[in-house]
C-alpha cells in the first residue's frame, strides 16, 4: 500500500486513520528489517549512498531541457513527498531540508520487476530514500533522475499533514518539524535568522568586539527589570536564578579590560507571553568602552542595516504579508518628554509633579500600580499612550526618567534625565541603549532605592549586588551599551509574530 497524496481539510489525517496507517507502515518496517537480516539498521540504515544534494544538482543542471540526459550518474536522498505509481513507472518527488525538490523516477526497465514491486509496496510519504540513477529532464522538463537502484534511508511511521493546506498557527508551533517539512515560510525564518545572526556576527567582528558567554544560573538576578524564574542547586543547596540579562556579566569584563564585548544569548523572563514577549528568549547585548548612546545607537543602526541585507539583499524588507519596509536611511532621533509633551499639548519635564501625571493618567485612562508609581513609571506609560503607536519607521526614543534606570548614567546637560534610548521599530520595542553607569557610589544609591521598590511589592525591581558593586569600585571606563532582542529583530526583517521566529516556542 502506498499514501496517496494527502486532500483532507485538515492539519493533520483523522485519529483513526492515522492510527491504521500506523499499523500499515509498522508492519512495512518489520518486513524490510526481515529482509535485511545483514544490513545494519534494517528499516533504518546507518548510512545510504549520497554524492551530491538536491540543491546541488539542480543548480548545475538549471538549463537542462526537456528529454535531455546528461549521461551523468548520482545518488541523492531526500523526503518522499509526491509519489505517483503506475503499472511500469513510478513517480516521486524527493525533498531536501532546504525545501528543494527533485524527481524520482523507477521504472521496470531500469530496476527490474523485483525492485519495482518493493518500491510501490514498501515506499510512503514521508519516507526517506536514496536513489541512484543518471540526471535527466523529464518529457515535460522536471529534472529527474532515472532511477537505477534505491533504497530507503529512514521509515516514516507517521504519515505527513496534507500538503495543500496550511497548518494552523497553534499546528505550526507545537509541531515545528511538520512545519519545516510542509511549509516555505518556516524554512525561510530559520535561514533568515542564521543569516541575521551571522552578519551581526561579521558587524561586531569588523568594530574589533569580543564575543564571550555569561552565566545562566545566577546568584542573584539583574540587570534589567524584570521578573525572575527561580531554580534550586542541590550542589549548591541553594536558590539560583535563570537570567533574566547578562548585563552585570558583560560589565565585569568590561572592567577587566575586554573593551568591546558581545554576548548572544537566551534569557528568561517569569512574564506574560504574548505577540512581542516570550519567557524564554534571544537577546543581544554589547558594551563599548570610551563610547556613549550616541555611539551605541549609531552601531546599533549599522548591525540592524547590515542584518537586513544580509537576509533580504537590501535595507527594505518584505515582511510575509508582502508589506516593504524600509530599514535604511539615517533614524530619527526623537525626545521621550519633548514627544509626549508635544502628542499630550501638555508640557511635561523632569520636574512636573507625580499629582500632575497622575491626573493626567486618569484622564486618559492610563492605569499606573501604585506600587511601582513613581515619576518616570507615569512619563513612560503616557508616552506609550500618547506617543508609542504613531512611530512607523525605526526611531530613537531618547532621554528617559531617572527613576526607572538604575544601571544609565544621568544625562550630562538635563537634569532628571538619564542617557538612554529605546529603538522602535514597526511600533515594537526592538533595543535599548545606555551611556553606562560607572560611578559605584551612585550605581549603590540606585540599587538601594530598587531594594526599596522591592520590599513595597515590585517583582521586577533588581536587589542591591555587592560582587557588581565590587567590580565597579575597581574602575569601569566610559562605556556605551545596548540589548536587543534576536527574535524582535526577525520580526523587524520578516514581519511575523514572536513565536513564528522561534524555531520552538513555549507552548503549554
Amino acid at each position: 500500500m502506498t499514501d496517496a497524496p494527502a486532500s483532507a481539510p485538515s492539519d493533520v489525517p483523522a485519529d483513526d486513520d492515522v492510527h491504521e496507517q500506523k499499523a500499515v507502515r509498522l508492519g512495512k518496517r518489520d518486513r524490510l528489517i526481515a529482509e535485511r537480516v545483514d544490513a545494519a539498521g534494517g528499516a533504518y540504515p546507518v548510512a545510504v549512498p549520497v554524492t551530491d544534494t538536491i540543491p546541488a544538482l539542480r543548480a548545475r543542471f538549471a538549463e537542462l531541457e526537456a528529454g535531455d540526459e546528461t549521461g551523468v550518474t548520482a545518488s541523492v536522498a531526500g523526503r518522499v513527498v509526491f509519489s505517483r505509481n503506475t503499472g511500469k513507472l513510478c513517480f516521486a518527488s524527493l525533498q531536501s531540508g532546504d525545501g528543494s525538490r527533485i524527481q524520482a523516477m523507477v521504472s521496470l526497465a531500469e530496476v527490474g520487476e523485483e525492485s519495482l514491486q518493493a518500491w510501490k509496496e514498501l515506499v510512503d510519504l514521508g519516507d526517506h530514500v536514496s536513489v541512484t540513477g543518471q540526471v535527466i529532464s523529464s518529457r515535460r522538463g522536471e529534472l529527474s533522475i532515472m532511477v537505477s537502484d534505491w533504497a530507503i534511508a529512514s521509515k516514516a511511521l507517521l504519515p505527513l499533514p496534507n500538503l495543500h493546506t496550511e497548518l494552523s498557527e497553534e499546528g505550526r508551533v507545537r509541531s515545528r518539524f511538520l512545519d519545516l517539512i510542509v511549509r516555505d515560510q518556516a524554512r525561510d525564518s530559520v535561514i533568515a535568522r542564521a543569516k541575521a545572526n551571522a552578519s551581526l556576527r561579521r558587524t561586531f567582528d569588523e568594530h574589533g568586539f569580543l564575543e564571550v558567554e555569561t552565566p545562566m544560573l545566577q546568584i542573584q538576578h539583574g540587570g534589567a527589570a524584570a521578573r525572575p524564574f527561580v531554580t534550586r542547586s542541590n550542589a549548591f543547596d541553594a536558590d539560583l536564578y535563570l537570567r533574566i540579562a547578562p548585563e552585570l556579566f558583560l560589565k565585569r569584563a568590561v572592567v577587566g579590560g575586554i573593551d568591546r564585548v558581545f554576548e548572544i544569548n537566551r534569557n528568561f523572563r517569569n512574564e506574560g507571553a504574548d505577540s512581542t514577549h516570550s519567557p524564554e528568549f534571544a537577546m543581544l547585548e554589547a558594551y563599548q568602552a570610551y563610547s556613549d548612546y550616541n555611539g551605541i545607537a549609531d552601531l546599533t543602526q549599522e548591525l540592524i542595516q547590515n542584518a537586513a541585507v544580509a537576509v533580504a539583499g537590501s535595507t527594505t524588507v518584505t515582511w510575509a504579508d508582502g508589506t516593504e519596509f524600509d530599514l535604511g536611511g539615517q533614524w530619527e532621533r526623537l525626545s521621550m518628554y519633548g514627544s509626549l509633551s508635544e502628542a499630550s499639548g501638555r508640557t511635561i519635564t523632569p520636574e512636573t509633579p507625580l499629582d500632575v501625571l497622575r491626573a493626567l493618567a486618569a484622564e486618559v485612562g492610563v492605569e499606573v500600580p501604585e506600587k511601582v508609581a513613581t515619576h518616570g513609571k507615569y512619563v513612560e506609560e503616557l508616552w506609550e499612550h500618547f506617543v508609542k503607536g504613531s512611530l512607523e519607521r525605526p526611531t530613537f526614543v531618547m532621554d528617559f526618567p531617572l527613576d526607572t534606570s538604575p544601571l544609565v548614567r544621568e544625562h550630562r546637560t538635563i537634569p532628571g534625565v538619564v542617557e538612554k534610548w529605546d529603538l522602535y521599530v514597526r511600533g515594537f520595542e526592538l533595543a535599548t541603549g545606555y551611556s553606562e553607569l560607572v560611578d559605584p557610589v551612585i550605581q549603590r544609591e540606585r540599587f538601594v532605592e530598587q531594594a526599596k521598590l522591592a520590599a513595597r511589592g515590585d517583582d521586577e525591581a533588581m536587589r542591591v549586588d555587592e560582587e557588581f558593586l565590587r567590580a565597579l569600585e575597581h574602575g569601569m571606563p566610559p562605556t556605551g551599551g545596548m540589548g536587543m532582542g534576536i527574535d524582535r529583530l526577525l520580526m523587524a526583517l520578516t514581519g511575523l509574530g514572536i513565536r513564528e521566529t522561534i524555531l520552538f516556542p513555549l507552548v503549554k
